[in-house]
């Protein structure tokens, strides 16, 4: 069973709709109880670092996820702040991170652009997937996704990052440590890249 966790934040009946229309069995979570019989993991997230942290904190779920996903090694994936909160901190905010992938949140500096562009990133861009990575099963080897961020994930562990993009400057638009996977895009606005992308998790 797929749980989506509400915390408040991101548009939780898209991904649900998505899994309905894969017919793959989905639930959202609200509280700690909704997590019992959970096989995987989908951190949603929009806004800023620190609300979606203590939203999260003030769920009251936040200790038997990091139970499922540290102890009993459940997948979980973090869409786009959802990615960011995996982290051990942000530079847009003070609190603490998950801490569930060695990295931390950065903002783009704009002055070390390649090309005259602005903040937020938004819109479409396409990705470099590591090659034969199981999270971009089936897609094509330049697939579309849909951005909205000013902020991406730096890893301490080169090997941690699975996919980059190019806005300005190269960045880290994917990540996987063990169990632990993240996206900074939003795979439920990508169409068939976005909805083969979450069947792929599903399917880990």
């Amino acid at each position: 069973m797929i749980v989506i966790i509400d915390y408040g934040l991101g548009n939780i009946n898209a991904f649900v709709n998505v899994f309905k229309k894969l017919d793959i069995p989905v639930k959202i979570a609200k509280n700690e109880s909704d997590l019992d019989g959970a096989t995987k993991i989908i951190l949603p997230g929009v806004g800023a670092f620190d609300y979606a942290m203590s939203k999260l904190n003030e769920s009251g779920m936040r200790t038997k996820i990091d139970k499922l996903v540290l102890e009993d090694k459940l997948p979980v994936i973090g869409i786009c702040v959802g990615m960011q909160i995996l982290a051990n901190s942000s530079e847009e905010g003070v609190l603490p991170g998950l801490g569930y992938i060695d990295g931390v949140v950065k903002k783009f500096n704009t002055s070390q652009f390649h090309q005259k562009t602005h903040l937020p990133h938004m819109g479409w861009n396409d990705i470099q997937p590591q090659s034969g990575h199981k999270l971009f099963k089936d897609l094509d080897p330049i697939p579309l996704y849909y951005f909205l961020h000013s902020y991406y994930f730096e890893c301490n562990q080169s090997q941690d990052a699975i996919a980059k993009a190019n806005y300005g400057l190269e960045f880290v638009c994917a990540v996987n440590h063990e169990n632990v996977y993240g996206v900074q895009f939003h795979p439920e606005k990508s169409h068939h890249y976005g909805v083969q992308l979450l069947k792929n998790f599903a399917d880990l």
